[in-house]
């Protein structure tokens, strides 16, 4: 059942990012020669005035063709006859479709919340080392760790790891106290073990205070957590560029479909797998809309970064560029994409038998 979900979950975002496209080069009426759902083989297919509406074998994928895409055309409609920032609304359609899309499903889930954990401190456990005036106090609003803003409570516990996966015990803080900025270098903050009313856990010390719910902090959440889903991103390919991660770490639709099976599995109940999916939907969502607006040939972001470059160049040159140039470019590119996608294909594959 969870399988199914997920291929369902995924395709679904393919469905809403191509769908952004499709619905912004029709507002600025561009032709649009198919509009497909999946890759390889025809499953469905209807013929409308002037676009294919078609669904495809492979749920991993899909597109929306427009006239002159990746040639020159002499249809008035074609994609490259439009004017540049038409053309940059089409590409950047697609990825903002997935942020709205992502936005809604976690507001959906933030609708049921009775509150939200901010990073406002409540209480230091007893033992606490650097607890009084010269360190964390009760009432303390800790803003910023190693650089990072912070609004949640999850942003502490997301940083702090990171931290102690690099083997850092300590970190640079900034806390408000009483309305004036306070910022502590090599501040120690590290887990151990801290006993309250008889009961041992391991944890950093420190409880932050919850924040009630109402429709204005439902909100203010949801827009949180999904532009803290961008945050998550950069970090992630920061990671990449470090080499605290490695291409091995990276995963494509077979290791999301597996993630999101094993979320659902793991989950205690079906309405906790169902709100987990749901979550990790939006964040694959935020995750596409990011990516694909990397300044990469055959992704929009690159379609868009040679848009500028032909601007720029045309206005030095005073003639316009052949756009089979660009189409030769992009061609290219997605053959190395989609051989890169069949390495990350293969390595879900390894790592769903062998774990």
């Amino acid at each position: 059942m969870y399988i199914v979900l997920a291929i369902i979950a995924f395709s679904l975002l393919i469905a809403v990012h191509e769908l952004g496209h499709f619905t912004a080069a029709k507002l600025m009426k561009v032709r649009v020669n198919e509009f497909a759902i999946g890759m390889g083989p025809k499953l469905l297919k209807k013929q409308g005035k002037e676009t294919l509406y078609s669904l495809r074998a492979f749920p991993f994928g899909g597109f929306c063709t427009m006239e002159g895409q990746d040639e020159d055309s002499p249809d008035p409609r074609a994609f490259t006859s439009q004017k540049r920032w038409r053309r940059v609304i089409i590409l950047f359609a697609g990825s903002f479709a997935n942020f709205i899309f992502a936005y809604i499903l976690i507001l959906i889930l933030t609708a049921g919340a009775t509150g939200f954990v901010s990073t406002t401190i409540t209480n230091l456990a007893d033992g606490f080392p650097n607890a009084g005036e010269q360190g964390l106090m009760a009432g303390d609003t800790i803003i910023s760790l190693n650089g990072e803003r912070l609004y949640y409570s999850d942003d502490f516990l997301m940083f702090m790891g990171l931290a102690e996966s690099r083997g850092d015990k300590n970190a640079d803080i900034v806390i408000i106290r009483n309305g004036e900025k306070i910022e502590y270098k090599a501040f120690p903050l590290e887990q151990r073990d801290y006993t309250e009313n008889g009961v041992t856990r391991f944890r950093y010390g420190i409880t932050f205070g919850v924040v009630e719910s109402s429709v204005w902090e439902n909100i203010k959440f949801a827009t949180y957590r999904t532009t803290n889903f961008v945050r998550l991103v950069r970090v992630s390919i920061a990671q990449l560029f470090s080499g605290a991660a490695g291409v091995r770490d990276l995963s494509g639709p077979v290791g999301i479909v597996g993630a999101i099976n094993s979320i659902g599995q793991s989950s205690r109940t079906f309405i906790d797998a169902l709100e987990n999916i749901i979550f990790f939907t939006a964040f694959i969502g935020v995750n596409l809309a990011v990516m694909n607006m990397l300044p990469i040939p055959a992704l929009d972001g690159g379609r868009i970064l040679f848009i500028a470059i032909s601007w720029a160049v045309e206005k030095i040159i005073r003639r316009k560029l052949n756009p089979k140039y660009e189409g030769y470019i992009h061609t290219g590119a997605m053959v190395l994409l989609l051989g890169f996608m069949v390495f990350i294909m293969v390595n879900d594959v390894v790592k769903l038998i062998y774990g």
